[in-house]
């Protein structure tokens, strides 16, 4: 057992090194019990003894690549498992303070360990545990999810689970006006990891005319997707900004004169579809009456997570959470303070 030591968190890794073989194949989707075993061996080596991956590698007669992805094919699928000992009281005061300030049900503040302009590897599996808390919650019956690179690297930090109680909704369209698939849609991957049923709306987030989405929008299949994603038991978003890293302009969900339409409004925040100007007032263009997602009406009075941060992101933040809209906001440690 290894004991990760940091200012203000100590970080406990346990490798369950007595399951059942067969139970470790299954795990590890690998029949053979070979690498199954050598999962399991690395990682305690990586977590439990402290040594390198290139001292794993050494010891095991393996390359350094192959350690390597043993090593994180083990931590993804659930053999590593991380447990927080202890409270870390920077962070709950940040989350008291914003909890207060904005009026939130449910706020999760992750200490900084990355200066990325996008936070993801403190941002990740902060939402993939909060998704799979929800999985074990017998309460929650669906879940509506956004789209975007927060989102993707969520899902991407949920273990493997065989969970069917629970569907699957998206919250808008998913793909570009050119009829692309948004790499960062995280339906397909939600259902592949938890085996739950998963609901997309196989629409773009924007239509190119209000009278193409009116047409789309007839569909009965499509209204009823839509009425689910209505219905959800808690949503969860990332949040989207109008800068020009701005995944819905380098996906190509929009064009680019439509985000200066919204920037020219006020606009610089964005919660699955919805525009807001800094002081959480929405933002309506023609790009809002084409968007092919929920209202902010149809948002309203749900429980509504976004998982969010970052630098770039500090104003369209604050700007969703001044709308008021949110119940529930998972950030890291720099943006809170930057918000409080």
């Amino acid at each position: 057992m290894k004991l990760l030591s940091s200012p203000a968190i100590n970080i406990i890794s346990e490798i369950e090194q007595h399951m059942p073989q067969n139970d470790l194949s299954a795990k590890l989707g690998n029949s053979r019990s070979a690498d199954a075993d050598l999962a399991v061996r690395a990682a305690w080596m990586y977590y439990a003894g402290g040594l390198t991956q290139a001292e794993v590698a050494e010891k095991l007669g393996l390359t350094k690549l192959k350690a390597h992805r043993l090593i994180t094919r083990a931590n993804r699928e659930g053999i590593v498992k991380v447990y927080i000992d202890g409270d870390v009281a920077e962070c709950l005061q940040l989350e008291e303070g914003l909890s207060a300030r904005f009026k939130l049900g449910y706020c999760e503040v992750v200490p900084d360990f990355d200066h990325d302009e996008l936070p993801l590897k403190a941002l990740g599996p902060a939402g993939g545990q909060y998704l799979r808390r929800l999985l074990n919650d017998s309460s929650i019956s669906s879940v509506g999810i956004g789209h975007g690179r927060t989102m993707a690297a969520c899902v991407e930090n949920i273990p493997r689970i065989r969970q069917t109680d629970v569907q699957f909704v998206s919250l808008l369209g998913g793909f570009s006006r050119k009829f692309a698939a948004n790499p960062y849609d995280v339906m397909h991957l939600l259902a592949e990891r938890t085996g739950a049923q998963a609901y997309v709306l196989p629409v773009p987030f924007a239509t190119d005319t209000i009278k193409d989405k009116e047409v789309l929008m007839g569909q009965r299949g499509l209204q009823e997707v839509m009425d689910m994603a209505r219905n959800t038991s808690v949503k969860i978003a990332g949040i989207g900004s109008v800068q020009s890293n701005a995944t819905l302009l380098t996906t190509e969900m929009v064009d680019e004169s439509d985000v200066k339409t919204v920037k020219k409004a006020g606009g610089v925040g964005e919660l699955v579809g919805n525009f807001f100007a800094s002081d959480g007032t929405p933002v309506n263009t023609n790009l809002t009456k084409r968007t092919m997602g929920l209202s902010i009406d149809d948002i309203r009075g749900s429980q509504v997570i976004a998982v969010a941060g970052g630098e770039s992101k500090l104003k369209a933040i604050k700007a969703v959470l001044n709308s008021g809209l949110l119940t529930g906001l998972i950030t890291d440690e720099q943006t809170a303070r930057s918000l409080a």
